[in-house]
């Protein structure tokens, strides 16, 4: 009897066991299952699958007038799974030329002991093909985008560059890398416990959100104006740094910016981190010179201290606090106004007027006029220039700021400060983009002009506007005459400050104005930095510059001439850099009014002006040397679309346009363009020259 209930208590307690048991298993399964269970699947997914990240086609970057100055074109990346490659040296000798790497570079990335790797950036179409082609286990590709740059080197401290990451680097790229860069994607692929990917598993795509399009203030014409004058300037003067600048007055917008020494945004790791991280015409501090004399006569015009016809005397020299500070002109002016006196930049009078206003007011209308803090315009790092606090001013550095030393400035403050001269009297807030665009060309922010201040009075601004222009007719500006328009700017040396002192033989050459007087519609600086040779004085070097993209600018803008506007004399005429051959374009098979545009946009006349429909011919022939400014003779027959399938042409070069433009042409044309990528066209068949029937296909690249 004693047997079975020894018997039961053990089936009791192997019973209990089982059931405390499965408790245990079925908790632990319920933790598993529902506690830690979006963990556990998402630390599954990660081991089963392999994601890679899409960058998005970068945002176009445009002209005022929508011609594309930056632009996204195809590109590849390639990848490598160091993981899933047998024959590492055997895939390194294959592929490295094609990537334009050392073969032991390859191999080293994909050695690595890590599942994933990126082996190039921004690789060309052709050569993605032939990798793609090998059919390598653990070699990938991600189609991508790289930046062009369709009209060359133009305006790259301006405009920037992008890194590896699509990232903004300098410039415009990135102020509005937000804009510009899109919402990136994802390519997701899943792998078995291998490494190997899934068959039956095809990769999900999450595509990319394209970027926002700039329609920049900038015009790609006045800026070719620019950098014409600039790779003079660089070529005749050999400076340290240079820059030249063209603004609106009336609405702060910028219509060119261009600096020395220039780079290739395209190539900008093969040149110095000095050339491209520093844009002259904002991160560069200069003492101004006499340029900065429009602004202290400016002051003591609406302050009243003086006026136009008060007479001042001008021994060469003027003590102060007991230390002599020379005129530019040793031997003095003698007896002058003070309007002579603003011609002649003399440096004794404008610290006599100086001392009379006092360093409160000097140091008020200066910091109202904008020196001393950044403009706010749209370019990253904007300096702010030195202007000392008034306790910290003796009369001595009152006299010397008084003609633009012991003050730094920015050559876009100082221009902007001219643009308040030119417009009236209001500061401006200078600004480069017009307005922001989504990828299907909506505008979706637009920039407005903005007036900052007001710095002086619209009277005191047209009498200095006549003063100004006094010292372009008589004084020592007459480099900067234009015949036809009136014209108001000032010359500026400055000697460049060193560790001991100044620098001996070193100075800071510049021009500032505006035209015409009375409607003022562009402001322009010419600045270079410590010029080499005999010349080195603003009205020397710096205003022939500024007469040159004054007269080509009011030119081009359509700006008549005044009537009976006779200057009377001659200004003296250094050798002008219009004489500088351009190469024609081949414009034959272009549409009149593109074959005009694109001539124009070289410098060069095209004729004759009113004809309408499709050059046929065009002398002098595509190649030729011509001086800008000269005639193009295009022989234009009639083009009626209704016969767009009858007849040949000659295959236009549409090499470096748009596609967009390149397919307005083709449609004008008669011709079905089938393109292939986006941006810019790179190549076409039929190549430029040949004959070709209209409804002929066109493919572009």
């Amino acid at each position: 009897m004693t047997g079975k209930p020894v018997f039961a208590r053990r089936i009791l307690l192997i019973l209990i066991f089982s059931v405390l048991v499965l408790l245990a298993w079925i908790g632990r399964l319920f933790w598993f299952q529902v506690v830690w269970g979006s963990e556990l699947r998402q630390q599954a997914a990660e081991l089963r699958t392999r994601s890679l990240v899409l960058n998005p086609e970068r945002g176009d970057i445009y002209d005022r007038n929508h011609n594309v100055l930056v632009a996204s074109v195809p590109a590849f990346s390639v990848y490598a799974h160091p993981d899933l490659i047998r024959d590492p040296a055997g895939v390194a000798r294959k592929i490295a030329p094609l990537l334009e790497m050392k073969e032991a570079e390859v191999f080293q990335k994909i050695s690595l002991d890590r599942p994933f790797t990126w082996l190039k950036h921004k690789l060309s179409p052709e050569a993605a093909q032939a990798i793609k082609s090998l059919h390598l286990e653990g070699i990938g590709l991600v189609e991508g985008s790289k930046r062009a740059y369709p009209q060359g080197n133009i305006a790259a401290h301006l405009l920037g560059f992008v890194g590896d990451d699509n990232q903004g680097i300098t410039g415009l790229e990135k102020s509005y890398d937000r804009e510009l860069r899109g919402a990136p994607g994802r390519l997701v692929m899943e792998s078995d416990a291998g490494g190997q990917p899934v068959p039956q598993k095809s990769p999900r795509v999450y595509p990319s959100s394209p970027g926002n399009r700039l329609v920049l203030t900038i015009d790609q014409t006045i800026q070719y104006f620019v950098e014409r004058e600039l790779d003079k300037i660089a070529a005749d003067h050999r400076p340290e740094r240079a820059t030249i600048i063209v603004m609106d007055p009336r609405s702060g917008e910028i219509l060119a910016m261009g600096s020395r020494p220039a780079f290739s945004p395209e190539k900008w790791n093969q040149v110095k981190q000095e050339v491209w991280e520093k844009n002259t015409a904002t991160l560069y501090n200069y003492e101004p010179g006499s340029t900065l004399k429009m602004f202290i006569a400016a002051a003591a015009l609406e302050e009243k201290v003086v006026r136009a016809q008060d007479t001042f005397y001008d021994p060469g020299f003027i003590v102060v606090n007991g230390r002599k500070i020379a005129c530019w002109d040793k031997k003095g002016h003698g007896a002058e106004t003070f309007l002579q006196a603003v011609e002649n930049s003399c440096n004794p009078v404008f610290i006599q007027v100086g001392l009379k206003l006092g360093k409160e007011r000097v140091h008020q209308y200066l910091r109202r006029f904008g020196f001393g803090a950044p403009t706010g315009v749209d370019l990253p790092g904007e300096e702010s220039g030195i202007v000392r606090s008034v306790e910290n001013t003796t009369d001595h550095d009152l006299a010397a700021m008084c003609i633009g030393q012991s003050i730094s400035v920015t050559p876009l403050q100082l221009l902007n400060a001219v643009c308040a001269i030119a417009n009236g009297g209001n500061l401006m807030k200078p600004y480069l983009v017009k307005a922001v665009e989504d990828d299907q060309g909506k505008v979706t922010k637009q920039t407005q002009p903005q007036i900052i201040r007001r710095v002086i009075s619209p009277d005191t601004a047209s009498e200095l506007a006549e003063m100004l222009e006094k010292v372009v007719l008589e004084g020592t500006g007459k480099r900067a005459r234009v015949e036809g328009y009136r014209i108001a700017g000032k010359t500026g040396t400055a000697q460049i400050p060193g560790p001991g002192g100044y620098l001996e033989g070193q100075y800071v050459a510049s021009f500032a104005g505006f035209a015409p007087v009375g409607d003022p519609r562009i402001a322009v600086l010419v600045m270079m930095v410590d010029p080499k040779g005999k010349a080195y004085h603003g009205g020397e070097v710096a205003a022939p510059a500024f007469q040159n993209i004054v007269k080509d600018t009011l030119g081009y803008l359509g700006i008549p001439e005044e009537e009976g506007l006779h200057q009377e004399e001659k200004s003296p005429q250094p050798p002008d850099s219009s004489t500088t051959p351009v190469l024609v374009p081949n414009v034959t098979g272009y549409p009149a009014a593109d074959a005009r545009r694109l001539l124009e946009s070289r410098g060069l006349v095209a004729g004759p002006s009113g004809s309408e429909g499709i050059v046929q011919e065009q002398r002098p022939p595509a190649g030729t040397p011509v001086a800008r400014g000269g005639r193009v003779a295009l022989k234009v027959v009639p083009f009626d679309p209704a016969q767009k399938t009858a007849g040949e042409l000659t295959m236009p070069d549409l090499t470096g346009l748009s596609v967009k433009r390149a397919g307005e042409v083709c449609e004008a044309l008669g011709l079905q363009p089938q393109i292939t990528g986006s941006g810019v066209v790179k190549s076409q068949d039929p190549p430029p020259g040949t004959k070709v029937k209209r409804g002929a296909a066109v493919t572009l690249e």
